[in-house]
């Protein structure tokens, strides 16, 4: 969890390796290069795992679907008769390229159906939700993809107090499955995200520090599956 947003591989891996870590495991916040590994790689780290969008050269790679997140939130919104869906792109840093396949999916599955995506640039801030809420007659949206269930009910409150009704007029799916987003009223649908468990992980960390896990390469994480609830 060492600070490394906004530096560039290379200098988050050097931040890294002053660290003396026997191994590192990159969850997502920088893409972690050939450059990066050889860094890590001679102050002695054993073993580089990366958690991300796609595989990374000379690591155990965590690859998670990133595009197919936003593709099943988007089909699930069409299959319900939405046709003007948003996607929320978070303008926060770090997140770019998690947003970006999310939109990238969702695009995907409304060009097979005929639909629209717009994306919608929000910050996690009450402000800009209430601001992108007041925008949202003109925008003539009857659905919204939030990103993940932490964006999208900041933005469901948002319209609420704005008088939009969920799911009458717009319907709002997160991701994540957070446990709050089923105490919301309306109970918020979700992506939920099949991802490594942290007794799996451990032991490849310890697999590769001690050099009996597999060659490095690409493991494919698991699918990603809508939860319907009551806000779509």
């Amino acid at each position: 969890q060492y600070g490394s947003v906004g530096l560039a591989a290379e200098d988050a891996a050097r931040a890294w390796a002053e660290l003396r870590p026997a191994a590192v495991v990159s969850m997502g916040e920088v893409e972690v290069t050939p450059g990066a590994v050889e860094i890590l790689r001679r102050s002695g780290v054993k073993a580089v795992i990366t958690v991300g969008t796609r595989a990374a050269e000379g690591t155990h790679s965590l690859v998670l679907d990133q595009p197919r997140v936003g593709e099943v939130a988007a089909e699930h919104l069409i299959a319900t008769g939405r046709r003007r869906i948003g996607v929320v792109v978070p303008e926060e840093p770090g997140l770019g390229m998690f947003s970006g396949p999310r939109l990238d999916g969702a695009r995907r599955a409304a060009e097979a159906a005929g639909a629209t995506v717009v994306p919608l640039p929000l910050a996690y801030t009450e402000e800009s939700a209430g601001a992108l809420a007041a925008r949202w007659p003109e925008l003539g949206l009857d659905a919204v993809f939030g990103y993940n269930d932490e964006y999208a009910m900041l933005l469901m409150r948002a319209l609420q107090d704005a008088g939009v009704d969920v799911p009458g007029d717009t319907a709002v799916i997160g991701a994540d499955d957070l446990l709050l987003g089923r105490l919301l009223r309306p109970r918020l649908s979700t992506v939920h995200i099949d991802l490594i468990e942290g007794g799996e992980l451990a032991a490849l960390v310890d697999d590769a520090v001690n050099g009996t896990a597999d060659a490095t390469g690409r493991r494919p994480l698991l699918d990603s599956r809508v939860i319907v609830r009551e806000s779509s």
